[in-house]
């Protein structure tokens, strides 16, 4: 890029954050706009402030605006389109909502770190690429935010830890975006394995796609108007490529997810979903499988994980995409999104009496969110458990790539006697980012 290209995009980032900042003066809303017949008073309202405004982001809008119980008044991104839109999205809603012609109530910025400055926001919505969670994390605890972070939660091991220590220690409120633990089908399937309905669990297939990839795509020039220094952020570099970060209404979802170093490929990509039901149903969320052992072409066909309990589970395609099956000593289980297959198929109806094992009940993951900020508890799908979840996914993926048995103490999360595979749960952080 020329210099004269590198001072018009300056001053054009310049000049956004400076329009975007003149709505500073009309962030909070006036009592009398948001009150009225079921809706919560404005004094009870959580503010929230969006760390990316991409496509998962706007979903995350729509699903916390839904609930009535917050009002949206800030949002970042690196990428200057993403942040004009969320904002207009935002203040469109409220503008309609409140029968007035316009409204300013959603300030924009480029750098995350003007939101966590501002006191009056109680929690933050983390909708970035994988890479960025752990610092992300770190920080908006630090800084006094409840924190809502997209899975898959971390992108190594040693962050995830440290994003709980972070929450424990500041007292924060964390839900991890692993909706499915809201959802019927997977409730009901949690419950009927732990209430013994199918029996001793003998084994356990979770279809999901692979590892990640070294990065491939083609060089092309970065956008006046994204930041891709502040992309990347503590990574190491990487050329741009707009399929890293999709313009807006491109219907690609962003590829960052199956490129080593940026994301886990489609292991912590739908991984962070089927292995978390996995998790829940065996009543794991503080603990994980003691050895992974990567498909040797003989014994083993597939990566395969085994709990202390005798129990293994295995990637395996079943026939079914991003799916489960259980396979019980006398039943069995297949559960996807909004389906449930079950044998004895009277299983998948069965009502559960008051006096058997319940789960922790959640019928929307965002109001469950605003609950626990309310009652200073934890959620459905707190820190620990994201962190426990997404460990499974890394652990899956130290194995591909040593292509070694390995075997792991859950408790200490370390692995016993491997310094090669020990040193892969953690990655140096670039740029001066730390956590």
């Amino acid at each position: 890029m020329t210099e004269k290209k590198k001072k018009r995009t300056i001053e054009g980032r310049r000049k956004f954050i400076t329009q975007t900042a003149a709505l500073s003066t009309f962030t909070i809303i006036p009592n009398w706009v948001l009150s009225g017949r079921g809706n919560i008073a404005p004094s009870d309202r959580i503010n929230l402030g969006y760390i990316g405004a991409g496509r998962q982001a706007l979903n995350l809008q729509k699903a916390f605006l839904k609930t009535g119980e917050v009002q949206i008044t800030a949002v970042c991104d690196v990428y200057q389109a993403k942040v004009e839109n969320f904002v207009s999205e935002v203040n469109f809603y409220y503008a309609e909502k409140t029968g007035r012609a316009k409204f300013q109530g959603c300030q924009g910025y480029e750098d995350f770190r003007k939101i966590l400055n501002r006191k009056d926001i109680d929690a933050v919505v983390i909708a970035t690429p994988d890479h960025w969670h752990g610092v992300l994390a770190v920080m908006s605890a630090e800084a006094g935010k409840d924190i809502y972070c997209e899975k898959p939660l971390s992108l190594t091991i040693s962050e995830g830890r440290a994003m709980v220590n972070a929450t424990r220690k500041y007292n924060r409120v964390f839900q991890t975006g692993s909706m499915q633990r809201s959802w019927p089908e997977f409730r009901h399937t949690v419950e009927l394995i732990r209430n013994g309905y199918i029996g001793d669990i003998q084994k356990i297939k979770v279809s999901i796609g692979g590892p990640p990839v070294p990065y491939s795509l083609p060089k092309e020039s970065i956008p006046p108007e994204l930041n891709w220094n502040l992309w990347l952020g503590p990574n190491e570099y990487v050329h741009y490529n707009h399929e890293l970060n999709p313009v807006l209404g491109d219907k690609l979802w962003a590829q960052w997810r199956y490129y080593k170093g940026l994301g886990g490929g489609d292991m912590t990509d739908w991984g962070a979903h089927m292995f978390d039901i996995v998790q829940w149903a065996l009543d794991m969320d503080n603990g994980g499988p003691t050895e992974i052992i990567p498909p040797d072409g003989e014994e083993y066909h597939f990566l395969t994980y085994k709990y202390h309990n005798g129990i293994t589970m295995s990637r395996e395609d079943f026939g079914k995409k991003h799916a489960i099956q259980f396979t019980g000593s006398s039943g069995t289980i297949d559960v996807q999104r909004h389906k449930l297959t079950t044998f004895p198929e009277t299983l998948a109806t069965k009502k559960l009496g008051d006096d058997e094992k319940r789960v922790y009940y959640s019928d929307n993951h965002y109001k469950d969110f605003l609950d626990a900020i309310r009652k200073r508890s934890e959620p459905i799908a707190d820190v620990e458990t994201g962190h426990r979840s997404a460990t499974v996914c890394n652990l899956g993926n130290i194995a591909y790539e040593l292509k070694k048995p390995l075997k792991w103490n859950p408790k200490k999360e370390k692995f016993y006697g491997d310094a090669e595979a020990n040193k892969l749960r953690s990655r140096e952080l670039k740029n001066d980012w730390k956590i």
